[in-house]
């Protein structure tokens, strides 16, 4: 939609993907039903940044973002979204090695292990994503993207996206050192740094981490943006300048959690020192914490904001709070797990659309709505709508 002949639409629309490792698989599949749904509507060459004003992205969400934004030699997006599956389905296993796994759930090992550095030492992530990405930077990509991460230096979030790329030589990263650092989780991957230069050779410093600390749901903070981020417009980029009656429509994923599970207790946890918090059972309970409350909390703030403004249905956000065992971890990547995640986002399209309750923290569902799947339909429609009124 950033390359649509009309500088205003009726809406602003915006997409949203959670940060969560292997679980990247569940958004990625139910991207690639939008995208087959927007295909019927506009043709086989149809793609999400050809819709989507904004598209957020934290961790392995922000992997998904560049690989669907970034421009290939056609200047048309890198990936379909039909294949970021196949893309995790490959790659994943390489990221995180089941061997590191298998030793740290051992646990002397991983009291060991904890002490000695990250579970997985990176290397094929950055050589992955370096040689997919190359030397792109934030200002070229197809459609405005935001992206969180936090500075551990400067104990703060840093959000990166392609408006201030565009606006500040010193903010304009490779695309790829965004998605390093977007997705170096504390205990799995290396913190990542780097520098970008403007061109008067003044230099700007990152030392970044997960941005799901600050931000694991990213929605929220692609809203933020609105006012600021641009369309492109016979080349050139334009403010949108959000007017007050112009609606917002907003599709955010999320990557699945365990909270019918129920995997740790006030009696168990009330015995934990330090590195069971870290920790645990081959799992991450501060990061799960941290991760699964700030999504919650913004799922639960716009799911009231848009049905107070009486638009509840321009809000759609797609979750799975059933994931057990393995299914919710980050990094387990054994062919059978990868396999049965795929699965999971498929059947949650077939799943009746749903909002989390802040009493129970749980997903209910909403009589009257139909299914996810019914929902990106509607989606698809009304994106293809938009985008032919503003080609006109």
């Amino acid at each position: 939609m950033a390359s649509s002949g009309s500088l205003r639409g009726k809406m602003v629309t915006v997409l949203s993907i959670d940060g969560g490792g292997v679980r990247g698989i569940i958004p990625g599949t139910i991207l690639a039903f939008l995208e087959s749904k927007l295909q019927e509507l506009d043709g086989p060459d149809s793609r999400i940044a050809d819709y989507f004003d904004i598209i957020a992205g934290t961790s392995t969400g922000g992997l998904v973002t560049a690989m669907i934004t970034a421009p290939n030699k056609d200047h048309r997006p890198m990936f379909a979204a039909r294949d970021i599956i196949k893309f995790y389905l490959e790659h994943c296993p390489q990221i995180f090695p089941q061997k590191n796994r298998n030793n740290m759930m051992n646990p002397i090992r991983s009291l060991v292990g904890a002490s000695m550095g990250p579970k997985y030492d990176g290397k094929k992530l950055r050589s992955l994503v370096n040689g997919l990405l190359g030397d792109t930077t934030l200002s070229q990509t197809l459609t405005n993207v935001v992206v969180p991460t936090f500075d551990i230096k400067r104990l703060q979030p840093v959000i990166f996206s392609t408006h201030d790329a565009r606006a500040n030589p010193l903010k304009n990263a490779r695309l790829a050192d965004v998605c390093i650092g977007t997705a170096a989780a504390p205990t799995f991957l290396p913190a990542h740094y780097f520098e970008t230069i403007d061109e008067n050779g003044k230099a700007h410093s990152f030392d970044l981490i997960d941005g799901g600390v600050a931000a694991n749901n990213p929605t929220l903070v692609a809203l933020s943006h609105i006012r600021r981020e641009s369309l492109l417009h016979d080349g050139e980029f334009k403010d949108i300048n959000l007017r007050e009656t112009d609606p917002i429509l907003v599709l955010s994923l999320g990557t699945g959690v365990a909270k019918h599970e129920e995997k740790y207790s006030a009696t168990e946890a009330s015995r934990w020192g330090l590195i069971n918090w870290i920790l645990h059972n081959g799992f991450t309970p501060l990061l799960d914490i941290f991760n699964d409350a700030s999504s919650d909390m913004v799922d639960i703030h716009l799911s009231t904001l848009f049905q107070f403004l009486s638009c509840k249905h321009n809000y759609l956000r797609i979750q799975d709070d059933t994931l057990i065992g393995e299914e919710s971890s980050v990094d387990v990547a054994t062919p059978k797990n990868l396999q049965r995640l795929m699965e999971i986002g498929q059947k949650l399209l077939q799943k009746r659309v749903s909002r989390v309750k802040l009493e129970t923290g749980r997903f209910e569902e909403i009589e009257g709505e139909g299914t996810n799947g019914d929902a990106l339909n509607c989606f698809a429609t009304r994106l293809s709508t938009e985008r032919k009124r503003r080609n006109k």
